[in-house]
């Protein structure tokens, strides 16, 4: 099995293989938190994330045979949400082209401020929700995700360049957001 990914879960990927419902479902309690997570930061509607998570499994289940270890089954996984979620953008609107730096939130080393952060990262949450789609996206693959710009370049089917720059102008939306809603000292500006 070299190249192949030790995954923790084999034993219900496998018995999934077999239409076992039952494993169906432990994975599906395992996973469906972060793929309706993963789901809602691109398409931004409650509704419509529980929809593509939902169809996602359905679809995993179905082509489950294709998962041949490359990687862990939870990317694999992602990958699948990832791009029925951005199929559901391409649908329902034409995502329209606009045009890199990196989001730093400052270490303030006190721990006694975690309910002034948990604000924080409530007030950032909504105002990346109030992003255009084009925006949205490639900043929720990119920091939150983790995808680089040439991975994002391929899934959105845009140049590496073209997803840097809609990275940089959603970073300066973002913080100009942020700004006008008297977000202080939360991100430094490089």
């Amino acid at each position: 099995m070299e190249g192949k990914y030790i995954n923790i879960h084999q034993e219900l990927i496998d018995a999934c293989k077999t239409g076992d419902r039952k494993a169906q479902f432990e994975i599906y309690k395992r996973y469906y938190k972060a793929m309706f997570n993963t789901s809602l930061r691109i398409v931004n509607d409650t509704a419509e994330a529980e929809d593509i998570m939902q169809e996602s499994f359905l679809d995993a289940f179905q082509r489950i045979d294709s998962y041949i270890g490359e990687g862990s089954f939870g990317s694999w996984l992602k990958r699948i949400v990832i791009n029925r979620s951005l199929d559901c953008l391409r649908k329902s609107k034409d995502m329209v082209s606009l045009e890199d730096s990196d989001l730093d939130i400052a270490d303030t080393g006190d721990e006694n401020r975690e309910e002034e952060i948990r604000f924080r990262v409530d007030e950032i949450k909504k105002a990346i929700a109030k992003l255009p789609d084009e925006y949205r996206v490639v900043l929720s693959l990119f920091l939150l995700e983790g995808y680089d710009h040439e991975e994002i370049s391929q899934v959105l089917n845009i140049s590496n360049q073209l997803s840097r720059t809609r990275y940089s102008r959603a970073r300066q939306k973002l913080l100009g957001m942020l700004k006008e809603n008297n977000f202080k000292n939360a991100f430094s500006s490089n």
